[in-house]
């Protein structure tokens, strides 16, 4: 069904952990890939490093560019978080650095593909982790292709500050692109400055706020049993709703008949 994507405001406001809490919490059937440049955490960290073998993003892309078998070589790539579903997939990020070089070159191939597994059967959504964008080879096409693309920022003054930074890139980038609006939105970590004000202050709708919630930040990071009535699951599974009826609207905007003009852009 979509494409969502989850970017850094700054260094590490949680947006991997954000984007776990989601994929386990979530109703719809989804793909979390950890496309950060810098290199994956959930095998190291909430998985415990228990795998059976290398997999991951870099693996994926050595032999893409080896031998340009993506599509039949991605499914072996994944691994279950939700064992034998496979509902809630990982799609691991880099681990070893020199698999960098071959991941970056191929950021708009991963996005044409992303893109059309919510036509597969069954269908899959796909959570894309961006981590930062100030890191050297950001997944650009990821964001240019998401239908909702997150900026993750505590609502405290230095990470506003770095996300106005990141807004700005990104809406100076999507110009430059024509990708159309309506994409962009705000997401919120921890207490501090309340949405409306923070929404004004930086030009952008806040979708949601997240709760601090160390515990279960620290089962999602570190490894341990996840307990959906804790307070950042709940608001996780809260966030398909808004996220939902985004993906929704934009649907319908980018559908209408340019002979009756355009929606109103939320």
């Amino acid at each position: 069904m979509a494409l969502i994507a989850l970017v850094s405001a700054k260094g590490s406001p949680g947006v991997t952990t954000t984007a776990l809490a989601c994929t386990l919490s979530w109703h719809r059937r989804l793909i979390l890939a950890e496309c950060d440049p810098a290199g994956g955490s959930v095998l190291a960290g909430y998985l415990g490093g228990a795998l059976d073998g290398r997999r991951g993003i870099g693996e994926l892309a050595v032999g893409e560019l080896r031998d340009g078998n993506l599509e039949t070589a991605f499914w072996s790539q994944l691994v279950d978080l939700d064992a034998p579903h496979r509902e809630r997939l990982l799609l691991p990020g880099v681990i070893d650095p020199a698999q960098t070089g071959s991941v970056v070159p191929l950021w708009q191939r991963f996005a044409d593909f992303f893109t059309g597994l919510d036509q597969g059967n069954p269908p899959y959504d796909v959570l894309v982790d961006c981590g930062r964008l100030h890191a050297v080879g950001a997944p650009w096409p990821l964001l240019r292709a998401a239908s909702v693309v997150l900026v993750v920022a505590r609502a405290q003054l230095p990470d506003l500050s770095s996300a106005r930074a990141t807004i700005h890139a990104i809406g100076r980038d999507f110009a430059e692109h024509r990708v159309p609006p309506g994409t962009l939105r705000l997401l919120l970590v921890g207490g501090g400055h309340g949405k409306g004000e923070i929404g004004k202050a930086l030009g952008l709708p806040v979708i949601a706020r997240l709760p601090h919630d160390p515990r279960t930040a620290e089962v999602l990071s570190l490894g341990g049993t996840v307990r959906t009535g804790r307070p950042l699951l709940r608001a996780a599974r809260g966030l398909e709703v808004p996220v939902g009826a985004l993906l929704e609207h934009r649907r319908a905007r980018l559908a209408w008949p340019v002979s009756q003009g355009v929606p109103d852009a939320v």
